[in-house]
């Protein structure tokens, strides 16, 4: 016997219908249909599976599309990205980094990153061309560090 369970619910401006149909005691197939209110179609797909692992496939289903939703929903940039550092800039940071604090490097790292929009990994990069430790808050990179890390040592930054 055949039976078709319909499912209809409306996300931003997409309308989606879906249809599971048995169409026989061994095998399912599910419909998916997502329409503009103008009628164009933006999203259509059919699966046919086994009756017995539809709640099982379901499951996966629902995981793998939450995973990839939460994936594209992550804010792509920060607001200062790509921007230029500018001299009041690197003071600023370079203030910040040598002025005494209880936090430890990632999380004034990511305080850092923050307060000026830019990601944690663009702060660590930058505190080295500013002449401080990336790994140790409040200290100024040694001239060794300085030449592996490509920035200034504590001791020529300010210099020209």
């Amino acid at each position: 016997m055949t039976s078709t369970f319909h499912n209809e619910i409306k996300l931003g401006e997409v309308n989606y219908r879906l249809s599971a149909t048995t169409d026989s005691d061994e095998s399912m197939v599910l419909d998916l249909l997502g329409s503009l209110d103008s009628g164009e179609v933006v999203a259509d797909g059919r699966l046919r599976l086994p009756v017995e692992g539809g709640t099982t496939i379901g499951k996966l289903l629902a995981r793998v599309l939450g995973a990839h939703t939460r994936l594209r929903s992550r804010a792509s940039r920060h607001a200062n990205a790509n921007q230029p550092w500018t001299e009041s800039l690197d003071t600023e940071l370079r203030t910040t980094w040598l002025t005494p604090t209880d936090l430890l490097s990632p999380a004034l790292i990511r305080s850092l990153a923050d307060d000026m929009q830019r990601s944690p990994t663009a702060i660590r990069a930058r505190l080295a061309r500013v002449g401080c430790d990336p790994d140790v808050p409040g200290r100024e990179l040694s001239a060794t560090a300085a030449v592996l890390l490509g920035g200034k040592s504590g001791a020529t930054q300010g210099k020209t």
